[in-house]
């Protein structure tokens, strides 16, 4: 299983300076590479490669491992700029949106992320520096540092690229690491159901709620503060808006992160399996009233899933996503289905047996139950697909992720 480390680069002044003209050197080379491209109508990267890869070298300076990464970069923009739009995650064919991302030749900022592989970059993980190439040449013991955990992971388990990246007046290393899986506990003594929720983010079947009211106060500060920023339109307006956008995203990865960290502990230290709703889609099924929309759409549903699901196996647990339907309308106790047994979004009332609960904790015992029918009888469960834990950084269109 892959999963990305990222470590804190901690350079001099003059390494700093030489780092940050290789990564404008290396996006301004990935801007002109993407101009060729749509000029002349190719996208892969062997065909690509014979129309620039000499005058990338000779105009900026770059070495010929770097020189491959740009255009190797800049084709992968391409060919993730061509799902989105076949998804219709940049508008609808027709739009103006789709039309513009379709038209435009994707540009790198200045300090998007440069991918460095084994022969432009060295680590040494015992003394936390690194060997790594510039335009001014190779760079020896730059200094990083990262947590426990992180640091023990990337000295057993780092093979393949690292990106460079710059954030937030920071500089980053993304190592990618591939981390054994642990064996499938193939006899589960029972299942944990999780609820997940905008209101609860997560209330498992043994009464346990992980409260999102923190979250949910600190999330509408912050959609009244981008408003205001927005209205504002200037640019250190719109430079503080994608700050506050950042500080949120990380915010909310942070609180997935522990809450799926105490989920699978706690599946692992009893045995059990985990039992999940399967959410693919949710944000398309649901009507929602318009105050309830910014809340709904600006929780990370599926990330929370994911990060339940990769932690679950690295430790083994066995993970089962059911069918959601109904089950916050289901009794625990007796079956019976009724939108009235829902009286409020904290209470469940059984118009049938008078079965009274917490309606999310009524919700995750009917997912256990779901999830412990699917797994004794053997029919597969249908779990979305988990992204491999990478961050690719090319330009517009990126990804993120990480190890808590």
């Amino acid at each position: 299983m892959k999963l990305v480390v990222q470590v804190k680069l901690l350079p001099t002044v003059a390494q700093e300076v030489a780092l940050a003209a290789t990564l404008r050197a290396c996006n301004e080379a990935g801007s002109w590479v993407s101009e060729v491209a749509v000029e002349r109508d190719t996208y892969r990267n062997f065909d690509l490669r014979k129309h620039v890869y000499t005058e990338i070298k000779a105009r900026w300076g770059l070495g010929a491992q770097a020189a491959q990464h740009v255009i190797k970069k800049t084709c992968d923009a391409y060919t993730t700029l061509r799902a989105n739009l076949r998804t219709g995650k940049l508008g609808r064919p027709g739009s103006e949106r789709h039309r513009r991302a379709s038209q435009t030749p994707i540009g790198f900022r200045t300090s998007a992320a440069q991918p460095y592989d084994d022969r432009m970059l060295s680590w040494q993980v015992d003394a936390r520096t690194v060997s790594i190439w510039t335009t001014s040449g190779r760079m020896k013991d730059v200094a990083f540092t990262g947590g426990p955990e992180q640091l023990a992971t990337l000295a057993l388990y780092r093979k393949g690229e690292s990106d460079l990246l710059y954030r937030d007046g920071a500089w980053f290393l993304l190592a990618t690491c591939e981390v054994p899986e642990a064996e499938l506990n193939t006899e589960p003594v029972d299942f944990l159901g999780v609820d997940l929720g905008v209101v609860n983010v997560a209330t498992t079947s043994d009464g346990e709620i992980m409260a999102g009211r923190r979250l949910n106060r600190l999330r509408e500060r912050d959609l009244k503060l981008r408003a205001k920023l927005q209205r504002k339109g200037t640019k250190s307006a719109r430079r503080r808006a994608q700050r506050r956008r950042r500080k949120e995203a990380r915010r909310s990865r942070d609180v997935n992160h522990k809450i799926a960290k105490r989920i699978v502990a706690e599946a692992e230290r009893t045995g059990r399996g985990i039992g999940l709703e399967n959410l693919t889609g949710i944000r398309e099924r649901v009507r929602l009233r318009k105050p309830q929309r910014a809340m709904v759409h600006s929780w990370a549903f599926a990330q929370l899933g994911e990060f339940i699901a990769y932690k679950a196996r690295r430790t083994g647990v066995p993970v089962v996503y059911v069918d959601p339907a109904y089950t916050s309308r289901t009794c625990a106790e007796c079956g019976h289905v009724d939108k009235a047994n829902r009286v409020s979004q904290a209470r469940f009332v059984c118009r049938s047996c008078g079965f009274v609960d917490h309606a999310d904790r009524n919700g995750s015992r009917n997912i256990r139950a779901r999830a412990q029918m699917l797994w004794r009888s053997g029919a597969p469960s249908t779990a979305p697909a988990i992204p491999e834990r990478r961050v690719a950084g090319r330009g517009r269109h990126t990804t993120a992720g990480g190890v808590p």
